[in-house]
């Protein structure tokens, strides 16, 4: 067996006098793929930076083999001191790379190389940074969250890209579909320890719940007493999972369901519709039709959904999931057909951008809106340390500021609040979000043993798999087709997955088109029109400034009684957001349009 690339030994490493690693170990051999696992806080992407040498541990050593190339990916790239999105990648290459490299990869994550990196988004700036550190082909490549920001068809795109690859992985994520499909070994990091198995992420959960289960009997044994409110934290984890084998159990039923749902809508949609007692239906559109310009986003499409259906939506970025979300709950009319809602609908909108937390109140005023020291939940009052603990919040926690609250677990709060609230409808767009694996469990277990409806947007395809029982699929040009059963279903049913947007697939061959078209004429001669140079110079100072309209329209929104106390203003804001996202989507390919063209010419 070869030797390892690259090990740490017994590493310890204290911030603020609390240790946060106490003596972690682990070693990649070459072309091996493993993946760093553990929850939130647990210094998972410390470690990972000790790894790529950018931090000196307080204990153990590092060694890496003479000569071998390290690439580190973090979840926030740094590109503000390159001109443009390939003179970044370019930075990277060596002489002995290959320098076309660089544009090959941009143009897989659809990215041009002009872009500047003031003007990306979090999206395009993690594609730029993905190309930055494949580009090299280093012996051995560091990802922290390589996934975020990104849709599925880049997703699926970068899979690929990493088996053929003969770097050495060592991978954070918390896509679990992208873990079980690359990983090789894994190494969990858990209370400043290290474990590792030598089997992929596939096995982690079967194999964690024995160790804890054996480390419980120990304790048990040595006759300690248990520090429950420590405990709950991690040995939790267990009895979900078990619960979740018989959820999924339910699911497979409601799918089989759906399926013979969607079987009868073919046919006798109309009269099941009528048919349908009160309460029972909870959104039926009838021949819905939605442009922005010349932009289809939802064509003649009729749907049903019924009470306690859990419908995921998916298609790639730009296909418009979150303006179809809005024209099926009321809140964005349709330019044709028509969209009828049932009686007493009581909808909530997880906002995973927890941008309406207050920062200066305490995570128990945060659930309890100040007033006492219970929630209510479907009816029954509970304490809020117990609802806490629910949501793997400690007690002392209770009087902690949420300004102070790591990443996830403010994600965790968000998702204890929104459950907190009455509802019957539970609309959930890209709840995922920089979620770790344990508050996956737990917005999945919530999902799961909710009562009511869910209408859900996700790029995890693991999670869609464990929780919807349909699945609503962007075809293209507006056309939207339901499958039942969950994200593999529907791969097994179409025959592939997510793909990338039409548009996006044809812009190169339009712009090929001018050279081609027998009456234009050569491209060598062939130049931009002053209207063509006009747009291409002053489109992304436009780009930049739906950017900021969008953002301004996203801050109203992100206010959760908003609804509740001015429905009009409401509704104002989500048809000005709608109109300005599609504004952004024709300004970006109109720019995509004229960059290639221009490209094209010059070349």
């Amino acid at each position: 067996m070869a030797p390892p690339l690259l090990t740490l030994q017994d590493i310890a490493l204290t911030f603020g006098g609390t240790p946060l690693i106490e003596s972690a170990d682990l070693s990649v051999a070459p072309g091996e793929r493993t993946c760093l696992v553990g929850r939130n806080g647990s210094g998972k992407s410390t470690l990972l930076r000790i790894a790529a040498g950018l931090i000196e541990p307080d204990r153990g050593k590092r060694f890496v083999q003479p000569g071998a190339t390290i690439r580190y990916l973090a979840q926030e790239p740094d590109l503000t001191a390159y001109a443009t999105t390939l003179a970044y990648v370019e930075a990277g290459l060596s002489a002995s790379d290959d320098p076309y490299r660089a544009r090959y990869l941009l143009e897989q994550l659809g990215l041009s190389g002009e872009e500047r990196p003031s003007e990306l988004s979090g999206g395009e700036a993690r594609r730029a940074a993905l190309a930055h550190v494949l580009a090299p082909s280093p012996d051995i490549l560091l990802l922290d969250e390589p996934t975020n920001h990104l849709d599925l068809p880049i997703i699926e795109w970068l899979e690929g890209e990493l088996k053929g690859i003969r770097s050495a992985l060592i991978l954070i994520s918390h896509d679990r579909r992208f873990l079980e499909n690359l990983s090789q070994a894994t190494i969990w990091l858990d209370r400043g320890i290290t474990r590792r198995m030598d089997r992929s992420f596939a096995f982690f959960e079967a194999w964690r719940d024995e160790v804890l289960e054996q480390e419980e009997q120990e304790r048990h044994k040595l006759d300690r007493k248990l520090a429950a409110e420590a405990d709950w934290l991690r040995y939790g984890v267990t009895a979900r999972r078990k619960r979740n084998v018989r959820r999924l159990g339910n699911l497979y039923a409601l799918r089989q369901q759906r399926r013979d749902q969607t079987r009868a809508v073919g046919t006798v949609s109309m009269t099941l519709a009528e048919a349908e007692q009160s309460g029972t239906l909870v959104v039926e559109a009838e021949k819905i039709s939605k442009s922005f310009g010349d932009r289809p986003i939802v064509t003649d499409l009729s749907l049903r959904i019924l009470r306690g259906d859990r419908l995921g939506i998916v298609g790639p970025n730009g296909a418009g999931k979150t303006t179809l979300i809005n024209l099926l709950t009321g809140i964005l009319p349709p330019d044709e057909g028509r969209v009828r809602l049932g009686s007493n609908l009581q909808m909530v909108t997880l906002d995973q951008r927890r941008m309406s937390l207050d920062p200066n109140s305490t995570v128990a005023e945060t659930l309890t809106g100040g007033r006492g020291d219970t929630v209510t939940i479907g009816g029954q009052t509970k304490h809020v340390i117990g609802y806490m603990k629910d949501f793997l919040f400690s007690p002392e926690q209770a009087r902690t500021s949420v300004g102070v609250l790591s990443g996830g677990e403010r994600n965790r709060l968000m998702l204890a609040r929104a459950l907190a609230q009455p509802s019957n409808l539970l609309v959930l767009d890209e709840p995922t979000n920089d979620l770790d694996l344990e508050t996956l469990d737990l917005l999945q277990e919530m999902i799961t043993d909710y009562s009511g409806t869910v209408i859900l947007v996700s790029h995890d395809r693991d999670f869609l798999d464990r929780t919807v029982s349909s699945v609503l699929m962007s075809e293209g040009n507006g056309r939207w087709v339901e499958y039942a059963g969950g994200y593999a279903d529907m791969v097994a049913q179409r025959g592939e997955g997510v793909q990338a947007r039409a548009v996006e697939r044809e812009a190169k061959p339009k712009a090929e088109k001018v050279a081609a078209t027998p009456q234009a004429a050569p491209a060598s001669k062939r130049k931009l029109s002053f209207n063509e140079q006009h747009d291409l110079k002053t489109l992304p100072r436009r780009l930049e400034e739906l950017e900021a309209k969008i953002a301004k329209v996203q801050e109203i929104l992100a206010d959760p009684d908003l609804y509740a106390r001015d429905p009009a203003r409401f509704q104002k804001a989500m048809e000005t957001l709608a109109a300005l996202q599609s504004d952004l989507g024709t300004a970006e390919e109109r720019w995509l349009e004229l960059e290639m063209l221009r490209e094209e010419l010059e070349g």
